[in-house]
């Protein structure tokens, strides 16, 4: 409570409409899903309003494929420290800085909380996974917002299963924006695509983390896209061909 007391409360609405716009928010959701490996949307996810994008957000390099706008970033405190380390090897030095950039900040456990209140107040982490990290005080933090039922949720490891980042970052999009086109998320063909779009030269296989149900995501993603709540990118055996990283 001492962390959620200095969040103050949402302005409304979270994003405009462009000038000169019918009055519509359109938005791109970019995961990063090896589906967008040769792809070459990032013309098109740029045209957009706004561009959602999570966690290891790797843009350098990979523009063609990915954009290079971001207009809101959706983290947990572990994601946008680990994202630092995974992503090292493919150029990934930090999370994205675009003018009026919007951080969202996804509670996962007490130790975000007291990230959280550290980095508000300007202060040294003192416990939990993060401790001794230190942070300049926040002057913008009002830009900070908050904002499945998975059948794994009745097995014995259901205090850790929740949504991924991902799925949080489209429902949130769809809670703020007027259309919402999904790129870089599981589809059901997955097992054609590398795991991450930032891997050119090889394969790896998706992982299914036990905290999360990706199969139920995966229909979820393609109900909505059936219903037309979203447009969800997803390739033609052509553009697979094309696309498909070569073997080591």
């Amino acid at each position: 409570m001492n962390a959620v007391k200095l969040i103050p409360k949402p302005k409304e609405p979270l994003l405009v409409p462009k000038p000169g716009s019918d009055g519509c928010v359109r938005c791109a959701v970019v995961g990063a899903s090896g589906i967008l490996n040769g792809s070459r949307m990032g013309t098109e996810i740029d045209s957009h309003d706004y561009v959602f994008r999570m966690n290891g957000a790797v843009i350098t390099g990979y523009e063609e494929d990915v954009g290079e706008k971001t207009s809101v970033y959706v983290h947990t405190a572990h994601s946008i420290t680990a994202s630092m380390k995974f992503f090292k090897i493919y150029g990934y030095t930090s999370v994205p800085k675009d003018e009026g950039i919007i951080h969202v900040l996804i509670p996962e456990g007490l130790c975000d909380f007291t990230w959280l209140q550290a980095l508000i107040r300007g202060e040294r982490v003192t416990t939990g996974r993060h401790k001794n990290t230190v942070f300049s005080k926040m002057e913008h933090w009002e830009k900070f917002e908050l904002f499945l039922l998975s059948p794994h949720l009745n097995e014995s490891h259901w205090a850790l299963v929740r949504p991924t980042n991902g799925a949080f970052t489209l429902f949130l999009a769809l809670h703020t924006c007027d259309t919402v086109n999904a790129y870089g998320f599981i589809t059901e063909d997955y097992e054609k695509y590398p795991n991450y779009y930032v891997e050119k030269s090889v394969k790896t296989p998706v992982t299914m983390y036990i905290n999360h149900d990706y199969i139920l995501e995966m229909k979820t993603w393609q109900k909505l896209h059936q219903s037309k709540i979203i447009k969800l990118y997803q390739r033609t055996d052509s553009e697979t061909e094309a696309g498909q990283p070569k073997s080591p």
